[in-house]
């Protein structure tokens, strides 16, 4: 049976023997086809019966470098379990190979950065004689500048773009609406990809509100940045693992150091609780050290 016959045969059993709500049988066919995907995207047109751990290894950790949070990862896992336990269940398989795969740790961890050295390092690595390197450079800004989730960024819309007021509207996780202050380099790299780039393509219906946009007029996909920053680092020889989360992550760890206010830094994030932010207070630890002994009165 092919992976579609299986998946088919799977929504059935969710349906009919777990009984399940029509939202979360799409969310386990959704987490299946993304494995699908991760597999033709790497061209390995492995069968269901020959999958192996490693494979789902490695699709777990892709999961994780197109910047998924843990709650999203492990909810993906959960989907791929049941979907082998459906598949042992009707002798399909007879080992299952999800079986040895875990969820990541939810608590928190320090998250790697760039510094500004190495930002401009991928900046220089773009390709500014294409349409689509000033687009790519207007996504590395913007992601870099105003500190975008990937989901924000690819959703980001013209109509939100408050130009003379130098801000943007964004709509964050739990359709939460903030303004993110934009600065003079972003803005002005975004204006020559708007101008120079954006107005000459031909834009599909309904896509004409969307600031970034594909040479055929569609909007972005997630994996479509996250493609875009993978290429970029290595052509910039970056030895980090970076993903497009990481230029978040350099945003509020730069503004922390430079002094910023945490809560400001918060709302800015879209954070909504603060002891998130405060993670980024423990990044550099020569810069707390350094800090330590500038102002406490026993240095």
């Amino acid at each position: 049976m092919s992976w579609k016959n299986n998946i088919n045969g799977f929504r059935s059993y969710l349906m009919l023997e777990r009984n399940l709500s029509e939202n979360s049988i799409e969310s386990y066919v959704r987490d299946v086809n993304k494995l699908v995907y991760f597999l033709e995207m790497n061209d390995n047109r492995v069968s269901v019966k020959k999958i192996n751990t490693s494979d789902l290894t490695a699709f777990i950790r892709w999961v994780a470098e197109i910047g998924m949070s843990a709650s999203s990862q492990s909810r993906i896992i959960s989907g791929i379990k049941a979907f082998f336990r459906y598949l042992i269940l009707e002798n399909i398989i007879s080992n299952d190979p999800s079986t040895l795969i875990e969820g990541p740790k939810k608590g928190l961890k320090i998250p790697e950065t760039l510094s500004i050295e190495e930002i401009d390092q991928i900046i220089n690595a773009i390709d500014l004689s294409h349409p689509q390197g000033q687009r790519n450079k207007a996504i590395i800004e913007t992601l870099y500048g105003c500190g975008l989730r990937v989901s924000e960024l690819i959703n980001l819309k013209m109509s939100n773009w408050y130009k003379k007021d130098g801000f943007i509207k964004v709509i964050g996780k739990g359709d939460k609406e903030r303004l993110i202050p934009i600065g003079n380099i972003t803005a002005k790299v975004l204006n020559i990809y708007v101008n120079e780039v954006r107005c000459h393509l031909s834009i599909q219906k309904g896509q004409e509100d969307y600031i970034f946009l594909s040479k055929r007029g569609k909007y972005l996909s997630r994996i479509s940045i996250f493609n875009i920053v993978k290429e970029l680092a290595e052509k910039a020889q970056i030895k980090k693992n970076i993903s497009p989360h990481t230029f978040r992550h350099s945003f509020a760890t730069e503004l922390i150091e430079r002094g910023a206010n945490l809560r400001a830094v918060q709302e800015m994030l879209g954070h909504e609780s603060i002891t998130t932010t405060q993670l980024y207070t423990h990044i550099n630890k020569e810069f707390l050290r350094q800090s330590i002994i500038s102002h406490h009165p026993r240095s």
